[in-house]
């Protein structure tokens, strides 16, 4: 998280104590200009994340989780170059071409080796670099103040929905298994995918791992991630295919499935908390069959959803409002920095 968090590395970053023999300690030093990347992910465009080191870090080490590049000739300059090139598409492509996995993606050591940088003339570097980190600062500035705004509408709309599934004295509560069927999805492979499918495929998380040529279950489902991203709440209001890592949950008539959404969505936290910790995060379904839902008159679900839904669209839609104006700000970073860093290669 280190390096999916941080474009730089300096000491102010590490924060976790660990012990290491000395072999150790000089095998996984970090020194300046050392470039770390995520080698895999349980999320493809996660593979690749980078961060460049500004100082030597004396007495810290780097842990399996990521992979040190080391200049054969150091040069600050360079690093902080590439550091920005493994966040372009020429570099990302090769990534995603060569990823492997089931659950989790990846490239072997070999592969990474392969892998293509384009290096221009140092000056060259040094222009790109200035550019983008003033044009970085500038967007952290502006996304600072969108997503602090952001993050009001979203406390508020939180109160809301709170106020609203709020129970009474009178109100019954039943567990999710007396209320719906919960059933796991199917597993698929990568290489079963299809690019242009009309099915998303949720696996383990709550971006779609990729698309399918059919589905499994109908729209209008309320589903859970029970790996990777263990406890996060999905909603699909059309056909897609779930994998193994999600229960989807099957309602009666006279249970909204958006309105336990919203209400799965008010216990995200609980859910979280139950999550066991491992090399990868999993939730129960024993956990799941235990949740207390409040039940109301299905009429009363029906409002509730379609207050709801306006909140969320005004919170959450990207299409409108201070989600769009974000996302727009980060397609205009995207776009001038994949200009800046495409390059034509020269034939010898």
């Amino acid at each position: 998280m280190d390096v999916y968090r941080n474009r730089y590395i300096n000491k102010s970053i590490p924060t976790m104590k660990v012990t290491a023999n000395e072999n150790k300690i000089l095998q996984c030093n970090i020194l300046k200009g050392d470039i770390f990347i995520t080698p895999s992910s349980e999320v493809l465009n996660d593979i690749g994340n980078s961060a460049v080191v500004l100082e030597d870090l004396e007495g810290v080490v780097y842990s399996y989780h990521i992979m040190r590049i080391r200049l054969t000739v150091p040069n600050i300059t360079t690093s902080m170059f590439i550091g920005y090139i493994f966040e372009s598409n020429f570099i990302q492509n090769q990534i995603n071409k060569n990823a492997k996995g089931m659950t989790r993606f990846g490239l072997t050591k070999t592969q990474w080796e392969k892998i293509k940088v384009p290096v221009p003339p140092l000056p060259v570097q040094e222009e790109i670099v200035r550019i983008l980190d003033n044009f970085t600062e500038l967007e952290a500035e502006l996304e600072a103040e969108l997503e602090a705004e952001l993050t009001a509408r979203k406390k508020q709309y939180e109160y809301y929905r709170e106020q609203l599934l709020s129970s009474s004295e009178n109100t019954e509560f039943m567990s999710l298994s007396e209320l719906v069927i919960i059933k796991r999805g199917v597993r698929v492979i990568k290489n079963q995918l299809i690019e242009n499918g009309s099915y998303p495929v949720y696996q383990n998380s709550l971006k779609p791992l990729g698309f399918y040529d059919k589905g499994n279950y109908k729209g209008n489902t309320t589903y859970i991630i029970t790996a990777g991203a263990a406890g996060e709440i999905g909603y699909s209001n059309i056909d897609f295919w779930a994998a193994d890592d999600c229960f989807c949950l099957i309602c009666s008539n006279n249970l909204e499935s958006k309105y336990l959404y919203y209400v799965l969505k008010s216990q995200q936290e609980f859910l979280f908390s139950k999550v066991r910790r491992a090399s990868i995060p999993r939730l129960s379904r024993s956990v799941i069959e235990k949740i207390q839902i409040p039940i109301h008159p299905l009429v009363e679900q029906k409002r509730i959803v379609s207050i709801l839904d306006k909140f969320d669209t005004l919170v959450n839609d990207i299409s409108i409002g201070l989600p769009a104006e974000l996302k727009a700000r980060r397609q205009q970073y995207e776009y001038y920095r994949n200009q800046l860093l495409t390059f034509k290669e020269i034939s010898n």
